[in-house]
């Protein structure tokens, strides 16, 4: 219920804003609390503590990603198109809010293991989607018959995500979007492999 409510995505997006500049453990709640406009108390109406303002951005944040890219990729037909929507959509979302690009690729990664865990759960339903994609293209022909999912999902993440990581660290001196043909081209190399 709480989650409907306007003060709810105020804070979650005043948290984004807040943890990019400053750090995840130099953001206080106090700091969240005045970028978001509301007291420091209305924040633990909705949230337990910093830990899970966090992990409830990661889910908004990630969740509404996924939707984005799931209703995107489903109008194309061939598997090659649909990772091609996929990767150009995921350098574009995170181009486009460079704050959320920071939080994703440094801040969620200095949290604590169990923290990284929930993360993780969060995490598999942009990696059901690449897996979905990866699955119909083996099924067409159009990826090698002896492509190993798991691994394959894995190469595509971690290099969606590597790409996404180096972006930032040279403080968006580039145009993300731009590298997504190139990307496009050597993960569809890998995926084909030798049929």
């Amino acid at each position: 219920m709480k989650k409907n409510k306007p003060k709810y995505k105020q804070i979650i997006d005043a948290a984004v804003i807040v943890i990019a500049e400053n750090g995840y453990h130099q953001a206080q709640v106090s700091k969240i609390a005045k970028q978001a406009g509301v007291a420091d108390g209305t924040i633990y109406l909705y949230f337990k503590n910093k830990e899970d303002i966090l992990i409830s951005l990661f889910q908004e944040k990630m969740g509404s990603f996924v939707e984005r890219l799931d209703e995107l990729i489903k109008h194309e037909k061939t598997a090659a198109q649909k990772l091609k929507v996929l990767i150009e959509n995921h350098f574009l979302i995170l181009s486009e809010d460079p704050h959320l690009a920071i939080v994703t690729q440094l801040e969620l990664r200095q949290s604590n293991k169990e923290l990284r865990q929930k993360i993780n759960e969060v995490l598999k339903g942009y990696l059901e989607l690449v897996d979905r994609i990866l699955d119909q293209g083996v099924r067409s022909g159009e990826f090698s018959k002896g492509l190993d999912i798991r691994l394959a999902r894995q190469m595509i993440f971690g290099t969606l995500d590597e790409t996404v990581t180096n972006w930032v660290m040279k403080e968006q001196r580039y145009n993300l979007a731009d590298l997504a043909p190139k990307v496009h081209e050597l993960l569809l190399l890998g995926c084909k492999g030798e049929k």
